[in-house]
């Protein structure tokens, strides 16, 4: 499974502040992560996905991005990469034990 992030280097030149540019995308591979199917309503999107992050995971690419929590790079991420597709986050919830985060859920449809 991969996040994908919204690249933050961009030249300044006015193209890219008319929006001319794709900014593109950085994939971040996320591991262990197990991934569950979840229950659509018949009208509803065609696949939902639960996806199960542990927080050491999550944790250390906090850090290597740079940012202040989780939540901040789940807020920041455009979408998942899984399975040769492109899944939008519908949400995501933290877990907790004894007051620390252990498991972040994130569901995503295609």
């Amino acid at each position: 499974m991969q996040l994908l992030l919204p690249l933050m280097d961009m030249p300044n030149d006015a193209s890219v502040q008319l929006g001319l540019v794709d900014p593109g995308v950085q994939q971040i591979a996320i591991s262990p992560v197990v991934v569950r199917n979840l229950a659509t309503a018949n009208n509803g999107p065609r696949r939902r996905l639960e996806f199960l992050l542990t927080a050491s995971a999550i944790d250390r690419e906090v850090s290597d991005q740079n940012l202040a929590s989780a939540e901040v790079l789940l807020d920041r991420a455009l979408g998942v990469a899984y399975d040769n597709e492109i899944f939008h986050i519908e949400g995501f919830s933290t877990e907790y034990f004894g007051g620390m985060a252990y498991l972040y859920r994130v569901v995503a449809v295609d």
